[in-house]
């Protein structure tokens, strides 16, 4: 009778943590990233009572006689199962569609998370919006075009929020109509624009020049000290020869203040010789002003972080890394959201999202808890259930033990 109440007692204690862990599942049914943990009970050791006996060639063999003595818990771990991802509208929040972590650096050390809701502190460090842990990733050196190398050491993802950018004008196009019917000697001026390597605008102009019934001279005559000429030849349809109508580093202007020389490529593939009067004029170039950091967007799947600025320039800032494990039921909880490598987890293998068995990164996106509320109110219930079940043997062996008190009446 007192073996069935220490059996009993034990079944109440694990059937608390059973709870226990109901609990806390359910109250974080809301935490961003949170995996639920699941509960694996295992049977004590048995006492044996008869070792049994094996068969004879008279009699046949006979089974052990056991009694078990209670259980034990077999272990609590997490369920690293996908949570539904929320949309939030923020390019700064970050999901993983698949496996891996996010890392983070913590003054104890590295720590890893699912949550990836960052923002910006006033150094300019990406950092997780909620404890302010700096987020890993690579981290392009200004002027540095990229692409980025992965393979190198993660460290602080640094935004250079105050930074201004401009870019000199590389490529002209044009479009537009020169006159057929013009005589031979007439000329024709257009005047366009163009950036130096700090942002500033120079009025170009160019003379064309009519030299025969195919062919247009063009020459650069200002600013001083500009260069750039050449000619343009037209089929009997009027268009553009290819060979003749895009001039590679066919002008140069001096730049002005310390600028470097603007060496540009007239593309003038899109202008006509029609029976009509002159319309050419530049219709594009890709230089632009000087341009302050204006918004940060995150590229989805990759994990690259740009920097948007409000002359329309996007320029490539950073990456932010992910790390997979090999087992991840074996990290340890460290509270935050935030896990710490375990002693079965296995050595995390950082690189890029998308890569190498990580998930993929969704920009504007927080992955929700993947607690199950509906399994674990049934597990509430089998929680209570048993419980009940074993504090009832509990008092059915306390009657017992009196009723043997009693016999002595």
């Amino acid at each position: 009778m007192l073996r069935s109440m220490f059996t009993a007692i034990s079944s109440l204690t694990l059937h608390q943590e059973f709870l226990d862990v109901i609990s806390d599942n359910l109250a974080n049914a809301n935490t961003t990233g949170f995996k639920a943990n699941r509960v694996q009970f295992q049977d004590q050791f048995a006492q044996l009572m008869n070792p049994g006996a094996g068969p004879t060639a008279e009699v046949g063999g006979i089974n052990p006689t056991q009694i078990g003595l209670g259980l034990q818990l077999g272990y609590i771990c997490p369920i690293f199962t996908q949570g539904m991802l929320q949309s939030t509208g923020r390019n700064l929040d970050l999901a993983i569609q698949g496996d891996g972590f996010f890392i983070y650096k913590d003054p104890t050390g590295v720590k890893y998370s699912r949550e990836g809701s960052l923002s910006i502190d006033s150094n300019g460090n990406l950092v997780n919006a909620a404890t302010g842990l700096r987020i890993q990733g690579w981290t392009l050196q200004t002027g540095d075009p990229g692409p980025i190398d992965t393979n190198t050491a993660i460290g602080d993802i640094e935004i250079p929020l105050n930074q201004t950018l401009a870019r000199a004008t590389k490529n002209a196009y044009f479009g537009g109509n020169l006159n057929s019917e013009s005589a031979v000697g007439d000329t024709y001026t257009v005047t366009f624009g163009v950036f130096d390597s700090l942002g500033a605008q120079m009025p170009v102009k160019v003379e064309f020049s009519r030299v025969n019934d195919t062919d247009w001279d063009w020459d650069v005559i200002s600013p001083a000290g500009a260069t750039g000429s050449g000619t343009i030849t037209f089929n009997s349809d009027g268009q553009a020869v290819p060979a003749s109508s895009i001039f590679t580093d066919a002008i140069t202007v001096p730049g002005a203040n310390g600028a470097a020389d603007v060496v540009a490529t007239l593309d003038l593939s899109g202008v006509t010789m029609l029976s009509d009067s002159n319309s050419i004029s530049c219709t594009n170039q890709d230089g632009l002003a000087a341009g302050k950091v204006s918004d940060i967007t995150v590229s989805s799947n990759s994990g690259e972080i740009y920097l948007l600025y409000s002359n329309g320039l996007k320029q490539l800032a950073g990456q932010v890394a992910l790390a997979k494990f090999a087992n991840p039921t074996g990290m340890v909880r460290d509270g935050h959201n935030l896990y710490k490598q375990g002693l079965n987890s296995g050595e995390p293998a950082i690189g890029a999202s998308n890569e190498g068995g990580r998930g993929a990164l969704v920009a504007g996106y927080t992955e929700a808890s993947n607690v199950d509320m509906a399994q674990e109110f049934t597990n509430m219930i089998l929680a209570q259930r048993g419980f009940q079940a074993s504090s009832r043997v509990i008092t059915t062996s306390d009657e017992m033990i009196l009723e043997l008190v009693n016999l002595k009446r």
